[in-house]
């Protein structure tokens, strides 16, 4: 017996004239884990949300086709039904949590299957070890980091015990050794007869899985094997998927490695010393070509109510013209320091200036003006009903005159690539381009510094490669760049330098490229580096992406 079975399942949405699913044929089998991947709109969402009755039950549509669980259809069956069997993560995991606890978030779904008080404590035990919250039993939620909130909607699943796990992007906001952890405790599900199908972007993460499917426009459009699939680096891209860096570099062979390790035992190269030393003295002379001192923070500390000290003495320095990521685990304080940069936090004690000021006596507006921030979640800072209302409102209350505020709106939306967009709903477009929204809504204001708390969360790899340019393109142009960040891929490529936190505090600042030659001292703080870093340090030098790699070496 297949554990799903879907039969020419089609959606459209109302007021929606495209099928966000179109003639769907799928099968999962017992203890399966299935990776569902594809571009932004491709339909997985819609398809996950299928899956337990949520479409067409709660979210109406044109549906037709025939949906099997666990041998029986669905299509009469209520959605609590669906869902002792089937366990849904959103994407949208926040407005999944609403308890007042931690373990009460997670004892919802248990007491509403009326189970024994015993039974129910076994099982808040066991999906708190799983997802790595055992000691957050009386934590608030919303106190909760980001990667910390995204590990109990996890734990609040998996304490239902369900048959099947359905996780849409589940590690989208979890540090590298984060991710690394969830999937691993996944995947020891299936020992356990629960089947899984996860949404995901990140190709390195799903190696190990039973299976891949590609979507696009609604459709299945291929279907296999990781290592036939993630080795097909033109049909990865073609479908906005980021190609395993490793395979790109040996993609014209037999036999594609997948892993630092495999690749290491495979490579014939040499390195040209030259031009590793260049890259080299490269990373040091940008560090000689920055202007003057644009944030200076000394001994830095922030708590919060119940919960402590966040910050714990935290000392930093930043240049006008850098490009600095802040990582760390989640829950190190990266984001209650970045929002200290522009008075959207004050310091318990400690001093923060911004160009020479005490940033603790300027008002909040005068501080936006100079560090704009963008939020993790664009729908935080969105507001308005088109985006030309919403691109003005910052310069509307500093003041700005007509013709200037249209001049910022212009150039704010060339600058995301969203001309055109001034009279649409922002709430109408996609992830993707609502994060762009949200950055030019900054822009339109001229901030001096700029500062993205996980700019690439949520989207495809065409967006974020997109995003990064963009970001790229500003820093080039003058800008200051922050962003916090998890994907250390993109800190790789694009950031010139890495402030790395645990535990409150600041306990690495250097080049991209010596940060990264530490790798011990990283994994030690649950960094687990690309691919292509890893096996670089197994060569003696520190490579931070595929082309530095090609550049080089003689690789044939």
């Amino acid at each position: 017996m297949n554990y799903i079975e879907i039969q020419n399942l089609s959606f459209t949405y109302s007021n929606d004239d495209k099928k966000a699913l179109d003639d769907v044929n799928f099968k999962l089998n017992k203890g399966e884990m299935v990776v569902i991947m594809g571009k932004s709109g491709a339909g997985k969402s819609t398809f996950c949300r299928c899956l337990n009755g949520v479409i067409p039950k709660f979210q109406k549509g044109d549906f037709s086709g025939k949906i099997t669980v666990l041998g029986e259809p669905t299509k009469d069956k209520r959605i609590y039904e669906i869902a002792r069997n089937v366990g849904l993560v959103f994407q949208d995991f926040e407005p999944q949590l609403f308890s007042t606890s931690v373990e009460l978030e997670v004892a919802f779904g248990p007491e509403n299957l009326s189970l024994p008080r015993e039974e129910i404590s076994k099982r808040i035990k066991y999906a708190l070890h799983t997802t790595g919250l055992e000691g957050f039993e009386n934590r608030q939620p919303y106190n909760l980091s980001g990667g910390e909130k995204q590990r109990l909607a996890i734990a609040s699943i998996l304490s239902i015990r369900p048959k099947i796990l359905v996780l849409d992007e589940p590690t989208t906001d979890l540090d590298p050794q984060g991710r690394y952890d969830i999937i691993t405790s996944l995947k020891k599900l299936r020992t356990e007869s629960v089947s899984l199908i996860l949404v995901e972007q990140d190709a390195e993460d799903v190696i190990a899985a039973d299976r891949i499917v590609i979507m696009d426009a609604g459709e299945i459009v291929t279907s296999g094997e990781p290592v036939y699939i993630l080795t097909d680096i033109k049909l990865l891209e073609k479908h906005g998927i980021r190609p395993p860096q490793i395979a790109r570099i040996f993609e014209n062979e037999d036999h594609i490695p997948l892993t630092a390790e495999e690749a290491f035992d495979k490579i014939s190269v040499s390195i040209d010393e030259e031009k590793y030393k260049g890259l080299e003295k490269n990373d040091e002379k940008r560090k000689n070509d920055y202007g003057s001192l644009v944030i200076q923070i000394n001994d830095l500390r922030h708590s919060y109510p119940q919960v402590g000290d966040v910050l714990k003495g935290v000392d930093l320095e930043i240049r006008e013209g850098e490009f600095v990521a802040i990582i760390g685990q989640n829950g190190s304080g990266k984001t209650t320091l970045a929002k200290h940069f522009n008075g959207l936090l004050r310091p318990s004690a400690g001093m923060i200036k911004i160009y020479g000021k005490d940033a603790s006596k300027m008002k909040v507006s005068d501080l936006g003006r100079i560090t704009g921030y963008v939020f993790q979640n664009p729908d935080h800072q969105i507001f308005a009903s088109t985006v030309k209302e919403e691109l003005a409102f910052g310069p509307e209350n500093y003041g700005l005159s007509r013709d200037e505020i249209d001049l910022n709106i212009k150039e704010a939306l060339e600058a995301v690539h969203l001309e055109g967009y001034e009279d649409v709903d922002p709430f109408s477009l996609t992830k993707g381009e609502r994060q762009r929204v949200a950055v030019a809504s900054i822009l339109s204001c001229k901030p001096e510094i700029l500062v993205l708390d996980e700019p690439t969360t949520g989207l495809d790899y065409l967006q974020q490669k997109s995003m990064m340019e963009l970001l790229s393109n500003l820093n080039e142009a003058g800008h200051t760049i922050v962003i916090i960040t998890h994907a250390l891929w993109v800190v790789g490529e694009y950031a010139h330098r890495a402030a790395v936190m645990h535990d409150g505090s600041i306990i690495m600042d250097s080049t991209v490229r010596k940060a990264f030659s530490q790798q011990q001292k990283l994994e030690s703080v649950g960094l687990k580096l690309p691919e292509i870093v890893r096996m670089g340090n197994m060569m003696g030098k520190t490579i931070l992406s595929v082309e530095e790699y090609k550049y080089i070496t003689d690789n044939k």
